[in-house]
């Protein structure tokens, strides 16, 4: 590990995963003998840039402690929405003495497979850049958006109508100049700080780090990643990613 380059890793692990549908959260689904969880920081450990890391948790989280992990660990509380976990974990990095210049690398827990040389390049770009980069692919299937409308039908047993909702085509959304976001993102402490202090006093929803960053109109460079970084979202992605893990080793 080089000490000058600081670099501060962290996942965020505090969430359930409600689409995924499992009784667990669902960073401690098992593949191949191991959490999504243990295979996330061992991809971190991977890197030579990153030689510890900090674990954003539940406050009700029983199982994080339990477990061995790759790294040296340390732990933060998270919050109900995920941009007030990554606070939480930002605010404890700040809390180290870690400097504004500093490199914060955030990752998902449920992303796995992300190749090391992604995490590598990820980190290469954000040091030379003033607010960060993140890792995502083009988009490479046809896009729709939706609306939804409400169908009334009758039962013919009983005449009994009821309504239904279905989804349907409203446009075609051009895939040109469109990405889709990966993990991990990689941002400068200080900026991450400030931009995180907007989406808290203006409530703003988002859905990664990223976007906080736009609605700033800051620069965020995209690098692309690999399409075997996949995200467990729903239960048939872990047929997948068990496929991946085992292509790669």
């Amino acid at each position: 590990m080089n000490s000058k380059l600081n670099i501060h890793a962290m996942i965020v692990a505090a969430g359930r995963g409600s689409r995924f549908g499992s009784s667990i959260a669902k960073q401690y689904t098992m593949l191949q003998g191991q959490t999504l969880l243990q295979h996330s920081v061992a991809r971190l450990a991977c890197s030579a840039y990153i030689d510890q890391c900090l674990l954003v948790v539940a406050a009700d989280d029983s199982t994080v402690q339990t477990l061995d992990f790759a790294l040296p660990i340390q732990y933060a509380i998270g919050g109900a929405e995920r941009w007030q976990s990554v606070q939480a974990g930002v605010e404890s990095i700040a809390n180290t003495g870690a400097d504004d210049s500093d490199l914060v690398l955030i990752h998902d827990a449920a992303r796995p497979a992300v190749p090391i040389q992604d995490i590598d390049q990820v980190i290469r770009a954000a040091m030379v850049e003033p607010y960060g980069a993140i890792l995502a692919t083009p988009v490479a299937d046809t896009l729709k958006q939706s609306y939804t409308q409400s169908n009334a039908q009758s039962e013919v047993a009983n005449d009994d109508i009821r309504q239904t909702s279905y989804s349907y085509i409203k446009h075609t959304i051009d895939r040109i100049n469109t990405w889709q976001a990966q993990t991990p993102q990689v941002f400068r402490l200080g900026q991450l700080k400030a931009v995180l202090h907007y989406v808290s006093e203006y409530q703003l929803d988002i859905t990664d780090e990223a976007s906080a960053f736009e609605y700033l109109d800051l620069p965020i460079r995209l690098v692309t990643g690999s399409r075997q970084n996949i995200k467990l979202t729903y239960p048939d992605d872990a047929v997948l990613l068990a496929a991946i893990l085992a292509a790669q080793s």
